[in-house]
């Protein structure tokens, strides 16, 4: 049986507000499962819901094989982590990591016990009597992860709890986090809009916008396998890139048209894209799938792009470059040492073989 498994569950605000539409999922035991979307998409009420801080519209939420659409928060066996870490200013990290188990009424050597342990896997043990005021973001995070720890529940939640932490301290605690994940073999629901934080974490990733779920897959499915153009623009850093044009037909031969550019479409993909011939259709490519010609040995020359250079920003390992193709705009990502100056012109080559085509209308993949 899963662990938590969500079937059409809604969440209707004051009568008229939809939050979220009709979400259905299996969670097994162990896995770590990351809800990521843009701010508002629901989320975070999703999450709300399996925890008991939000009453469900409509739907059924298990968790192991108890329906808790009724059952107070406090009695779901569940562990929740915040964005605000939640510490107690005048108690010590022992003394919060303590608290909900005092308020169980465990036995002081269990609590003892507990929290040891628990701080031994967090590598808190010399942070113990300090307070939180002494602490650092990072320290403090992970404080919050060791009270939900000690309660060994039957599910972590956890709602943006990095958001609060500097970029070096959000790597560190996803590498954290995985470690913790590994060691303890607990089921995890982990909230995000950060799409790295998604794919670095998630065994699966429910991807949602305006309440809905759009697609639920492992992470190198969502990255090669997108089923919308929302999914493939919101994975990927830079995003997608994103063409509207048509298919055309020259000398037997099938090629995407933006008007301001034209690339040669290879033989596998025309079965998938010959119904949409002289209609609109949306070219997706990714940065990473347009490479600079001078570091090409064999280009097509039906798949090279002349373009203008407009801005160039450099990541130190990568540069992103902005291009412009007649009314055609794109961002390529190339190599570091590579010398491109704003202005300049260069010829690029588009990976043919990596793109996606999108139906105009509905926005799905078509391949």
């Amino acid at each position: 049986m899963p662990q938590v498994s969500l079937t059409n569950v809604k969440k209707i605000y004051s009568g008229e507000v939809l939050a979220v539409d009709n979400f259905s999922i299996e969670i097994e035991h162990g896995e770590f499962t990351v809800i990521l979307g843009p701010s508002g998409c629901g989320k975070s009420t999703t999450l709300r819901m399996v925890a008991g801080l939000e009453e469900v519209t409509s739907g059924e939420i298990y968790i192991g094989d108890k329906l808790v659409n009724d059952v107070p928060s406090k009695d779901r066996n569940i562990a929740m982590v915040f964005q605000n870490y939640a510490l107690y200013p005048h108690m010590t990290v022992y003394e919060n990591m303590a608290f909900g188990l005092k308020l169980r009424k465990y036995p002081k050597n269990e609590i003892n016990k507990r929290v040891n342990d628990a701080a031994e896997i967090l590598s808190l043990k010399r942070l113990l009597k300090r307070r939180p005021k002494e602490l650092s973001g990072g320290e403090k995070q992970r404080v919050a992860v060791g009270r939900a720890i000690v309660r060994k529940p039957l599910v972590f939640l956890f709602d943006e709890p990095l958001s609060n932490l500097d970029a070096k301290l959000r790597v560190q605690m996803r590498i954290e986090l995985n470690k913790l994940h590994k060691r303890l073999q607990s089921t995890m629901i982990y909230v995000t809009h950060d799409q790295i934080e998604a794919m670095t974490l998630g065994e699966r990733i429910v991807v949602m916008k305006d309440g809905q779920i759009q697609q639920i897959a492992d992470p190198h499915t969502l990255y090669n396998k997108p089923v919308n153009k929302f999914v493939a623009g919101f994975i990927g850093t830079p995003p997608m890139n994103f063409l509207n044009g048509k298919i055309i037909k020259k000398d037997s031969k099938f090629y995407f048209d933006s008007g301001s550019l034209k690339v040669r479409i290879v033989d596998d993909m025309v079965a998938y894209i010959k119904d949409y011939l002289w209609k609109e259709i949306v070219f997706g490519i990714r940065p990473e799938d347009i490479y600079d010609k001078l570091f090409v040995s064999e280009a097509p020359p039906e798949n090279i792009v002349h373009v203008n250079v407009d801005v160039v920003e450099p990541m130190g390992s990568e540069v992103y470059l902005y291009l412009n193709s007649g009314d055609s705009s794109f961002i390529a990502k190339v190599a570091g040492q590579e010398q491109v100056e704003p202005g300049q012109d260069l010829e690029v080559v588009f990976d043919m073989s990596r793109i996606h085509f999108f139906d105009k209308d509905t926005e799905k993949a078509i391949i």
